[in-house]
């Protein structure tokens, strides 16, 4: 009898195989294989295009000005451009230039994710508060940035204090709207979830409703700095005081004094590179990795 009793216990049940089964499936879709792709493959995706595309466009510039559709004082030759960028390399003023517009933006924009975040996050979960300021802060994200600069200089005067408000009020509902819209896609059940689990209040948000609205939060993120980057060209490229000292903005402004058009040029391609630069280095691949832990980037 006891014999019996064991060799039913030892037997596995079609319940329990099918158990088994499930767990095993689940496990492989928990496990997530990453291959990466060989370095010939990623440079031919990553980084042929746009060097082909620059190089297009230098050689349209180059025949632009050999056709000389303009004179060589309005359009400059892409080695004149070169020429006056390296001029100001061997002033010792070019990266004291970038450096100044650069930290600006950065502490801009800092300034601007911590009042942002909050203020989005007040209007994503507060109804009477999105009714109330929903509106204004779309319409702010669509006012030019540079219609606050005259704003700024009568309240603030020629100081940097003229330049980082304009970059508040340019970057700031940007931020504040991406999480608005993160936190709109987020799926209830999550919520519900969270808060049966005891996640409420500060907690809820730390834990449940920013992870889940990290995408979108992202998304606002690179919007704001690409508003607070335009903010602060505007600021820089208005407001001009020798207290204010240099920027990539005032370096425009200074081609511009002097009619001396490769300058111009090249004080654009430089905010134009810094920009490109930023968003690359920082933001995409932050970005990435968040669309590819979520599942929706291969």
């Amino acid at each position: 009898m006891a014999g019996t009793e064991t060799a039913h216990t030892d037997e596995p049940s079609p319940a329990g195989e099918d158990l088994a089964g499930l767990e095993a499936g689940l496990d492989a879709l928990d496990t997530r294989t990453t291959t990466r792709p060989p370095l010939g493959r990623m440079l031919r995706r990553k980084v042929l295009p746009p060097l082909i595309a620059v190089l297009l466009v230098l050689a349209l510039w180059q025949g632009a000005f050999a056709l000389e559709l303009k004179p060589d004082y309005q359009l400059p030759s892409p080695l004149m451009v070169w020429d006056a960028l390296a001029e100001e390399w061997y002033k010792g003023t070019i990266l004291g230039v970038i450096w100044q517009s650069v930290s600006r933006g950065a502490l801009g924009f800092l300034v601007a994710l911590a009042f942002g975040t909050p203020l989005g996050l007040l209007v994503a979960r507060v109804r009477p508060v999105r009714a109330a300021i929903g509106p204004i802060l779309s319409g702010l994200q669509s006012l030019p940035s540079v219609a606050w600069v005259p704003a700024a200089i009568i309240w603030f005067g020629l100081t940097d204090a003229t330049i980082y408000a304009v970059v508040l009020l340019g970057a700031v509902p940007s931020i504040a709207n991406g999480l608005v819209a993160g936190v709109d896609r987020i799926d209830p059940l999550h919520l519900r979830a969270g808060t049966v689990l005891g996640a409420t209040g500060l907690r809820g948000i730390r834990h449940v409703l920013l992870p889940a609205a990290l995408p979108g939060y992202v998304s606002g993120l690179k919007q704001g700095w690409a508003f607070s980057w335009r903010s602060l060209m505007a600021a820089e490229l208005i407001a001009t005081s020798p207290e204010l000292g240099s920027g990539l903005g005032r370096l425009l402004d200074t081609g511009r004094s002097y009619q001396d058009m490769p300058l111009v040029l090249g004080a654009i391609l430089l905010i134009l590179l810094v920009g490109i630069g930023i968003e690359l280095l920082l933001f995409a691949p932050v970005e990435r990795r968040v669309l590819r832990h979520r599942g929706l980037l291969h």
